[in-house]
This record gives structure tokens, C-alpha cells and sequence, in this order.
């Protein structure tokens, strides 16, 4: 059997990758050297960090000490040692009170993107988010995501409600699905997307034409 022909976006990824780990054997700087690491594992590194801290947080603080903080790094399956983990939480933990404010660390851990991709992402999202909460799910999506041209819809293997979920489901780590989109994930999501592909004007066309954005 062929192998099915890769789509650009999935070259764009691969390539990401194996720019990252080759990358990664310059980098000494330990939140580089995380991005990095993250970026290695393609678009689910970023998201699945992401997720690993956001679900730590029991207490609602947002922020982690250094035992917490040290679980979530080795609960990501990326191999930092401790000693670069110490000079992350150090980077962090700016007031030396013993604790890091993670939503601080999320952003700092993904790829930069410029202001024009920003404002496409967020157009996107807020396109998305009907209710104005903050959060995209299932009821959001339908008659704003149209599924009509989807080939499966149309051959009917698969219903609007599987095609949706299955788009809520690309901005969700595998470990955690609950079928909300936060705007944090959908940034952890993009970020990532925005680092794999090098030039402004594919970024832009890709998002307009994924989301309808005029």
C-alpha cells in the first residue's frame, strides 16, 4: 500500500522538529532549551506542557512551588536535569518566595509569534466563542465551523456533532479531553503551528481560510 502524500502543514511540523533537536544541542539558556524540547515533540509538546501544569494547579493560586513545579516538568516525559530545572524555576520564581506563577512560565515557553499572527489568533478565537466566556466548545462551533464540504459529512461516515468534537479535540492533549477550548490552549496551539511555518502571508492564509476570517 502507498503511503498517503504529506500535507504541507504536516512537512512544515516535521521540519519544526528536526530543526529543534538540532538546535538543541547549542542551547544553553534552560527556558530555550525547554522550547526547544517541546518544539521536538512537534505541535503536542507545547500543548501537552501546557496541560500538565494548568491540571496541577488544584488550588486554583496559579502558581506552583518548586516540588510541584519539578513533578510537572518530569510528568511532561522531556528530559531536563535537575540542575537546568532549578535554574528554570530560579528564572521564575523572581521574588525568591519559593514559588512560580506558571501562567507566566506558559507564555514564556512558547514560540514568539509577532503581533500581526497574534491578532489573527485572536480573531479566530473570538470568532469562535459565540457566548463571550472565554471558553470554545461543541455549541459554539456549530454554525460558524460549516462541515458541509467535509468529504466524510458528505459521504455521511460522519455526523456535524463527530466532525466538531474532532476539531476541539486537535486543540486538547490526548491525556485530557473535556471539550472546552480554553484561550490558553488555543494559543498553546497556535504558537507552536506559528513557529513550523517561516513566512506571515501562509500564516494569514491559513488561518482566514481554517476560520472564515474576512
Amino acid at each position: 500500500m502507498a503511503n498517503r502524500p504529506r500535507t504541507a502543514s504536516a512537512r512544515n511540523e516535521e521540519d519544526m522538529m528536526v530543526n529543534a533537536r538540532r538546535k538543541l544541542g547549542q542551547a544553553s539558556d534552560p527556558v530555550e532549551k525547554l522550547r526547544l524540547l517541546c518544539l521536538s515533540r512537534g505541535v503536542a509538546g507545547i500543548m501537552g506542557m501546557g496541560k500538565v501544569f494548568r491540571r496541577m494547579d488544584d488550588d486554583g493560586s496559579h502558581s506552583l512551588n518548586k516540588e510541584e513545579f519539578s513533578k510537572g516538568i518530569r510528568e511532561t516525559g522531556l528530559k531536563l536535569n535537575e540542575e537546568d530545572t532549578d535554574k528554570l524555576f530560579s528564572a521564575f520564581d523572581k521574588d525568591g518566595g519559593g514559588s512560580v506563577n506558571y501562567d507566566e512560565f506558559l507564555v514564556a515557553i512558547r514560540p514568539k509569534m509577532n503581533d500581526a499572527r497574534k491578532k489573527l489568533v485572536d480573531m479566530a478565537f473570538d470568532k469562535l466563542d459565540k457566548t463571550d466566556d472565554g471558553v470554545v466548545t461543541l455549541e459554539d462551533l456549530k454554525g460558524v465551523y460549516s462541515v458541509i464540504n467535509h468529504p466524510k459529512y458528505q459521504s455521511g461516515e460522519m455526523t456535524e456533532e463527530d466532525i466538531l468534537n474532532g476539531v476541539l479535540k486537535k486543540f486538547e492533549n490526548s491525556t485530557t479531553t473535556d471539550g472546552k477550548v480554553t484561550k490558553d490552549e488555543f494559543y498553546d496551539y497556535y504558537s507552536a503551528i506559528s513557529a513550523s511555518i517561516d513566512h506571515d502571508a501562509y500564516f494569514d492564509l491559513m488561518m482566514r481560510n481554517a476560520w472564515g476570517i474576512k
